[in-house]
C-alpha cells in the first residue's frame, strides 16, 4: 500500500467516528423523549397511528407491569413470532410471492432460521436468494429483524428505568416499549435509509429473476461454455436498512454486503456501517439523559469508543501487513477476501463494526482475515459484545459489566458498592455475572460437544487451528447473537442446526430475562444519596477500569480456546516465512 493509501484509510476511519458521535446526542435524546412519552416532531404524524395500534391490541398505556409480567409478555410475544415465521419458512413453497418457486424449508432449517431472526442472530445456514422466497424475505424475516430489535430497546429500557425509579414496583409496558420502538425508532430511519440505498444503485422490486448474457463466455474446467447468468432480483433496499440498523445482518444475499446490489457504493458502505452502530452507541447517550445524568452516559460511550478504535487499529495493522506466505496483489495489497472496491479500510471498518455488535452482516470474508484479524473480530463477539453490542441488549449487556466492576472496585478500595444511588447487592451481582458469562460458558461447552463427535468435527473443511477456528467463531457468534461466520464449516445439518438454534434461544433471553429481574430489583431499592465512600462512576479512572474489567473478563474465559486457534496459526504462518 502508498502512504496515500494507508492516509486515505486512515481519514476515511476518522471522519466515519466523527459523524458517528456528532449524531450520538441527538439521536439519543430522541430516543429519551420517545421512551418518556413526551412530544417529538413526529408526534402528530405517528400518534394516532400509535393510539390505533393500542386500541387494536387492547393496550392499556397506563398499566404499568412488574419484571416478571414484562418479562412473561417479552417472551409470548417472541415465542408467537418464532411460531409464525417457523410455518412461514415451511410452507413457503405454496405460498404466493414466489417468483422462483423455491419450495419449503426442512424442519430443522426452518426452526433453526425462525429462532435466528427471532433471536436478533440471523445466522443464515442457507443461501437467501436461492432458498427464501420474497414473501419470506418480507412477511418474515424483515418483519422479525423490526420486532426482535425492538425487543433489545425494550429490555435495555426497561432496566434503566430500574436505576432511575424509587421504591417502585413497576418497570414499564412491553406493549408500549414495543409499540414506540418500532413507530418512533426503527421504522422512520429505515424508510430514510432506504431511500437513501435505493439512490444509490441498491434495487427494490418484485421482478422474477432476470437472464443476462455475458459479454464474453466463461469456459469451465470440463470444457463447457457459460453464456447466460441469472441475476437475483428483489426487495433488497427495504431489508438491508433495517438489517443494519436493528444490528441484524442477515443478507438477502449469501455474500451479504459483498453483493453490489446490496452495497453498490462507498457511500452505502459508508451508510450501511452508520447504521450498525447508530442506535448501540446513541443508547449511552439515552441512559445518561434517562438517568438525569448526561455524565455516566458519556463514560459509557468513551469506555466503549476507546475499546473500538483499539480493536480497529489492530486488525487494520494485522490486514496491512497482510500474510507473508501469500504474495502481494496487483496494488501492493493483501486483498484476498476484502472488499477490493473500499479498501482495506472499508472492509476493516466493516469487519469490526459488525462484530462489535449483534449485526453479523459482512462485505468481507471473515475467514479470509489474517489469524490476528480473524480474532479480533471472534474477540470482539466473545467479550459478550459491548463494544458497542447489539440494538439494546449492548447497552443492558456494559451495565451488567459496570455493576462488577463497582462492586470489585468497591472491595478492593473499600467503597460502598453503589452504582447511580442504587446499592449494589447479592441478587444484582448474580443477574449482571449471568447477563456476562451465560454466551461464555455456552461457547465453551457447545465447541467441546462439536469436538468430541463425529457430527460436530464433520463438517469442518479445514483442519488444525484454523478449524478449530471456524467452530469456536460460529458458537460464539451464535451464543453471542451476532449471526456472522468464518466460511469453512458446513452448517445446514441438523446437528449445527439443532446445536446453534438451543445456543441462539438461551443466549438471547436468559440474559435478558436476568436483565429485567435486576431492572425490577433496582427499581424497589430507595434512592442513596452519594456520600464520601461513593465511587465515582462519571470520571475517566472508572472509564480505564471498567475496559479492564470487561478484557479481564474475556482474556480468563477465552485466551486458551484461542491460543489454540488463531494464535498458533499466527505462530504457523509466521514460522513457514
Amino acid at each position: 500500500m502508498t502512504n496515500t493509501e494507508i492516509i486515505l484509510d486512515i481519514g476515511g476511519m476518522l471522519l466515519f467516528l466523527i459523524v458517528l458521535t456528532l449524531l450520538v446526542k441527538p439521536l439519543g435524546t430522541y430516543m429519551t423523549n420517545v421512551f418518556q412519552s413526551k412530544r417529538t416532531f413526529l408526534s402528530p404524524i405517528l400518534m394516532p397511528l400509535e393510539n390505533l395500534v393500542y386500541k387494536a391490541a387492547c393496550i392499556k398505556q397506563d398499566e404499568e407491569m412488574d419484571w416478571k409480567d414484562y418479562a412473561k409478555a417479552m417472551l409470548l410475544f417472541n415465542c408467537l413470532g418464532l411460531i409464525v415465521l417457523f410455518l412461514i419458512l415451511l410452507l413457503q413453497g405454496i405460498l404466493p410471492l414466489n417468483p422462483q418457486g423455491f419450495p419449503g424449508f426442512s424442519l430443522d432449517l426452518a426452526f433453526n432460521t425462525a429462532v435466528s431472526f427471532v433471536t436478533n442472530t440471523n445466522w443464515q445456514a442457507y443461501s437467501g436468494e436461492s432458498a427464501v422466497s420474497y414473501l419470506t424475505q418480507m412477511s418474515g424475516l424483515a418483519v422479525q429483524n423490526f420486532l426482535s430489535a425492538a425487543t433489545g430497546m425494550c429490555i435495555a429500557v426497561a432496566l434503566i428505568r430500574g436505576f432511575t425509579r424509587h421504591t417502585s414496583q413497576t418497570i414499564g409496558n412491553f406493549w408500549q416499549d414495543m409499540t414506540k420502538s418500532v413507530l418512533y425508532i426503527l421504522l422512520p430511519i429505515s424508510i430514510i435509509a432506504a431511500l437513501l440505498l435505493i439512490s444509490q444503485g441498491v434495487i427494490q422490486n418484485l421482478d422474477p429473476y432476470t437472464n443476462s448474457s455475458l459479454l464474453q463466455p466463461i469456459q469451465t474446467s470440463d470444457g463447457q461454455s457459460i453464456k447466460n447468468q441469472t441475476l437475483p432480483m428483489g426487495p433488497v433496499a427495504s431489508q438491508e436498512a433495517i438489517k443494519e440498523f436493528g444490528t441484524n445482518g442477515g443478507g438477502f444475499f449469501n455474500v451479504n454486503s459483498a453483493h453490489p446490489f446490496e452495497n453498490p457504493t462507498p457511500l452505502t458502505n459508508f451508510l450501511e456501517i452508520l447504521l450498525i452502530l447508530l442506535i448501540p452507541f446513541s443508547l449511552t447517550y439515552t441512559f445518561g439523559r434517562f438517568t438525569g445524568n448526561t455524565r455516566q452516559g458519556w463514560a459509557l460511550f468513551t469506555t466503549i469508543m476507546m475499546l473500538f478504535i483499539i480493536f480497529l487499529g489492530v486488525m487494520y495493522l494485522s490486514e496491512y501487513n497482510g500474510n507473508p506466505l501469500v504474495q502481494p496483489g496487483v496494488n501492493g495489497s493483501y486483498m484476498e477476501g476484502k472488499e477490493v472496491r473500499f479498501g482495506i479500510g472499508g472492509s476493516v471498518l466493516f469487519a469490526v463494526s459488525t462484530t462489535a455488535t449483534s449485526s453479523g452482516a459482512v462485505n468481507t470474508m471473515h475467514d479470509s482475515l489474517t489469524p490476528i484479524g480473524g480474532m479480533v473480530a471472534m474477540l470482539l463477539i466473545l467479550l459478550g459484545e459491548v463494544i458497542p453490542g447489539g440494538v439494546g441488549s449492548g447497552l443492558y449487556t456494559i451495565l451488567a459489566f459496570a455493576i462488577i466492576a463497582v462492586f470489585i472496585a468497591g472491595l478492593m478500595i473499600g467503597r460502598t458498592p453503589e452504582y447511580l444511588g442504587k446499592k449494589i447487592e447479592v441478587f444484582e451481582m448474580r443477574m449482571s455475572v449471568l447477563i456476562v458469562l451465560t454466551s461464555g460458558i455456552l461457547v465453551l461447552l457447545f465447541v467441546a460437544v462439536a469436538l468430541v463427535t463425529y457430527s460436530g468435527i464433520s463438517s469442518i473443511l479445514n483442519p488444525g487451528p484454523h478449524g478449530l477456528s471456524e467452530i469456536l467463531y460460529a458458537f460464539a457468534s451464535v451464543s453471542n447473537n451476532n449471526g456472522s461466520a468464518f466460511a469453512g464449516l458446513n452448517a445446514n445439518t441438523l446437528f449445527y442446526n439443532l446445536l446453534t438454534a438451543i445456543a441462539m434461544l438461551v443466549g438471547r433471553f436468559v440474559p435478558a430475562i436476568a436483565a429485567l429481574a435486576m431492572a425490577g430489583s433496582l427499581a424497589k431499592k430507595k434512592y442513596i444519596p452519594p456520600g464520601i465512600g461513593t465511587l465515582p462512576t462519571h470520571q475517566i479512572t472508572f472509564v480505564l477500569w471498567l475496559a479492564v474489567v470487561i478484557l479481564i473478563v474475556g482474556a480468563l474465559t477465552f485466551f486458551p480456546a484461542l491460543s489454540l486457534g488463531p494464535i498458533v496459526e499466527h505462530m504457523i504462518m509466521h514460522a513457514g516465512h
